[in-house]
């Protein structure tokens, strides 16, 4: 059964499969009010629903793109008319934009993987602000920004240019953390190292968490539900000093 105490609606971008829709279970739960973003993943999107009203939560799947500032704007106002007044923001939605050295990579890629995993982020941070600020009609929250150990790594002959938008990502999370500091707001990140869901795959490379198993110290990857309890964490009263702070969940990697 999902937890009496409600601590008001979550929005999680990405939300249909993977590290997302863990965190979205997760929150259900928990007591929060979940919207479900998603782009592609409708059935995907419908389980994850499905699974936390079961469980007794309450929950709405919505169609979006994050780079799209008209869906962002539709995505909070869908959700706080369903659901209720937004406490609470996880920036999950991310694309790798594939495997490419630097060399190869063309500019149509770089423009997407911006906007999807940099412009998402600050649309729907902007929007978050807007309702939970104190300066504004809010009485504060918490938004928790999924960045990557890629962005400290640097994935050199993989993505480099996903690494550096996880490392946009990091310098946001501090930057807006302390510009809102004084509103009701804490802003942290979560950074997973390797993570075993369908993104390797789904980016030609099934064997990855196999072959670079070793190099990490743990000597094995983790489980969305591994970094869902961080980023609960993050968005629980039992982090109310935390802000400006980037979670590596990596194994030690």
């Amino acid at each position: 059964m999902a937890s009496q105490d409600q601590h008001g609606t979550l929005i999680v971008t990405g939300a249909s499969r993977g590290i997302g829709a863990a965190i979205a279970k997760m929150a259900g739960e928990r007591g929060f009010f979940v919207a479900v973003n998603f782009v592609n993943g409708k059935a995907e999107a419908a389980a994850v629903v499905q699974g936390i009203v079961s469980a007794g939560g309450r929950a709405r799947a919505i169609q979006g793109d994050v780079a799209n500032e008209e869906d962002v704007v539709r995505l909070f106002e869908t959700a706080e008319r369903d659901l209720g007044p937004i406490k609470a923001l996880v920036n999950n939605a991310a694309i790798t934009g594939g495997f490419a050295r630097v060399e190869s990579v063309s500019a149509v890629t770089l423009a997407r993987v911006w906007a999807v995993n940099v412009t998402g982020a600050f649309l729907c941070a902007r929007e978050a602000v807007r309702r939970m600020s104190t300066s504004h009609v809010g009485t504060g929250g918490a938004i928790v920004n999924i960045s990557s150990r890629a962005a400290k790594t640097g994935s050199a002959g993989e993505w480099v240019h996903y690494a550096a938008s996880k490392g946009a990502i990091d310098s946001f999370t501090i930057g807006l953390a302390r510009e809102v500091a004084t509103e009701g707001i804490r802003v942290n990140a979560v950074a997973p190292g390797l993570i075993e869901t369908g993104l390797h795959a789904a980016n030609g490379a099934p064997d990855r968490l196999e072959r670079l198993a070793a190099t990490i110290p743990v000597q094995r990857p983790g489980t969305p539900i591994e970094v869902a309890e961080a980023v609960l964490w993050l968005l629980s009263p039992a982090a109310s000093y935390t802000t400006g702070a980037i979670l590596e969940v990596g194994g030690g990697r």
